[in-house]
């Protein structure tokens, strides 16, 4: 029996009287988002009386993802005025990067601080990544065929870094399994996720490494990129993608800390071993998971937003109360 928060009946209901889909992922796109909305997209288009999209709001995407079937029907803008939108690992709706006002929307994710903006929401906070929400769903539904096991298995062995994250329970090696048997290569999928790096990512990743500082007795640690780093390098979003997790996984380091600069803009990535970095996003206007959480503040000093940040956490007892 599949589980019933997956609302099945529902799902189907709605798939069968859109004649429009367009499957939105989130900007700033990573792997799960990508690999969800490509094999989500990949079963749908099947059905050739339906019209299918796949959009993202981004002007660029992780260029070793495009091994993946279909990733170059990714397009940047919506043709579609009245379609089922099918929006895939996104917490909000406003990360989606379009205005959809009025418009019917299956919201499928895993971020436990969705805000459930769609008309019918499928959001299992428990699950490890977007992909095993959508592949638990559309199994029931559809044969799953190779590309979409592709997509998905991509998807979640990014979400899960590699299934090393505190989310990974028998459930999640369950999946992937399957996934494989049904046609995803994991030698193929670690080669691109791992083998594929830009020279212009280790150049910011160097950068960003020359920054590193250590708070709060050494369990705090920060990183940061400048937009004069950007220009020195050439890096672009995509190269950012992992920095933070070099200052998570220090060994005396509870929370990581990376803060980009950007034209008008501070982004702050998150990550933790295990206190909840969730809802310090949520202090400043983001959110996430547990141990990966981001917000995005209006341009200011980049060193004052960390110095924010810092006193935030110190104050809320973060650290020692491992909240």
């Amino acid at each position: 029996m599949p589980d019933s928060r997956l609302q099945v009946a529902a799902v189907r209901e709605k798939l069968a009287e859109a004649r429009n889909i367009s499957i939105l992922t989130h900007i700033n796109p990573d792997a799960d988002t990508v690999g969800t909305g490509l094999g989500i997209y990949a079963l749908l288009t099947k059905d050739r009386t339906k019209r299918v999209e796949i959009v993202n709001a981004s002007d660029m995407l992780p260029r070793h993802l495009d091994f993946l079937p279909n990733f170059s029907k990714i397009k940047h803008t919506m043709d579609f005025e009245e379609s089922l939108i099918i929006s895939c690992d996104c917490g909000s709706i406003d990360r989606l990067g379009f205005d959809l006002e009025g418009r019917d929307i299956l919201n499928i994710d895993h971020h436990a601080g969705n805000a459930e903006y769609g008309s019918l929401n499928v959001v299992l906070s428990e699950y490890a990544s977007a992909s095993q929400v959508a592949y638990a769903l559309f199994k029931e539904i559809f044969p799953i065929d190779k590309s979409a096991a592709s997509c998905f298995y991509t998807a979640l062995l990014s979400d899960t870094q590699y299934f090393t994250t505190s989310s990974v329970d028998k459930a999640v090696f369950e999946t992937a399994g399957t996934l494989v048997a049904l046609g995803a290569d994991p030698v193929e999928t670690a080669y691109h996720l791992t083998q594929r790096r830009s020279l212009a990512s280790l150049r910011i990743l160097h950068r960003a490494l020359g920054t590193l500082t250590l708070h709060q007795d050494a369990q705090v640690a920060t990183l940061f990129v400048t937009n004069d780093d950007l220009e020195a390098t050439g890096a672009t979003m995509p190269d950012m993608d992992g920095i933070v997790d070099y200052a998570k996984s220090l060994a005396t380091v509870e929370i990581g800390i990376f803060a980009l600069e950007q034209k008008d803009i501070i982004r702050v990535s998150l990550r933790s071993k295990s206190v909840n970095v969730s809802a310090l996003a949520a202090h400043f206007g983001g959110g996430g998971h547990k141990v990966a959480a981001g917000f995005t503040v209006s341009q200011s000093n980049l060193h004052e937003i960390l110095d924010i940040i810092l006193k935030r956490i110190e104050k809320s007892g973060l650290i020692h109360g491992k909240k």
